[in-house]
């Protein structure tokens, strides 16, 4: 599988938790964030930018977090991030 769509894919995995978080669906939104962190680990990491490389290495430490309003920011933010990374550099 190529970066372009396991980073599209992580993109909507951290949105679906974003989501869930925000509605009180814990329990959907750890589904996703155990989705998200398998499609961490399909990323060939040579072949990204190195600030790309950082987010996708804090991924777990903002997915674990005790408060679920930081986790749905956070995600809510990297899908943002992870979505346009993918829109602008890869093609």
């Amino acid at each position: 599988m190529n970066n372009k769509l396991i980073l599209e894919s992580l993109s909507m995995d951290l949105r679906r938790v974003a989501i869930g978080m925000h509605r009180g669906s814990t329990k959907m939104a750890h589904r996703f964030i155990e989705e998200a962190l398998k499609r961490k680990s399909e990323v060939d990491y040579s072949t990204i930018q190195p600030y790309v490389r950082t987010l996708l290495d804090g991924l777990p430490n903002k997915l674990m977090q005790s408060d679920t309003s930081h986790i749905a920011e956070d995600s809510l933010m990297l899908s943002t991030l992870f979505q346009n990374y993918t829109q602008t550099h890869l093609k």
